[in-house]
């Protein structure tokens, strides 16, 4: 007769590998909605500067101080940055080049304005470590580039 007893511990970590496992079923989900919600911001933002160009250049000109860039470059490129990349980053389709180009475009915005509210500040940490964990962990099962993965790695065409 083979009795196995189960110790307080065993049944904690039994309990717990069932936990993770369940929490590990969300990941998918997690990814996309992080996806969804920085896409959301960048885009909105990108959309508000296209509305009044002039008054967008006059923001990069006067309170943007964006190193290196002349004003209008960086109007430009910031503004395509907030449109195109979270496109991408939605999709996931360069998953993880997207969401670390719009951790830069995030970094610069916070460098460039000389000052920044406290929950302007927070908003923009919280939005640059959403976009280090899909830049670091990838953007999830849901996603254009893991569709495509097999196909490219094999060389077929599509």
């Amino acid at each position: 007769m083979n009795i196995t007893a189960t110790t307080p511990l065993q049944k904690v970590l039994g309990l717990w590998r069932r936990f993770s496992a369940g929490l590990d079923t969300l990941q998918p989900a997690a990814a996309l909605a992080a996806r969804l919600y920085v896409g959301q911001v960048f885009f909105a933002s990108g959309l508000t500067k296209l509305r009044d160009w002039e008054t967008t250049v006059a923001l990069f000109t006067d309170e943007y101080a964006v190193p290196l860039l002349p004003p209008a470059v960086a109007a430009f490129m910031g503004t395509a940055g907030e449109l195109v990349l979270p496109v991408l980053l939605v999709l996931g389709l360069a998953g993880r080049f997207s969401a670390l180009g719009l951790f830069v475009v995030n970094a610069v915005a916070v460098i460039s304005l000389s000052e920044i509210a406290p929950a302007a500040l927070q908003q923009h940490v919280f939005w640059g470590a959403l976009l280090a964990g899909l830049a670091i962990y990838g953007v999830g099962p849901w996603s254009l580039d893991r569709r495509l993965a097999p196909r490219l790695r094999h060389g077929q065409e599509m």
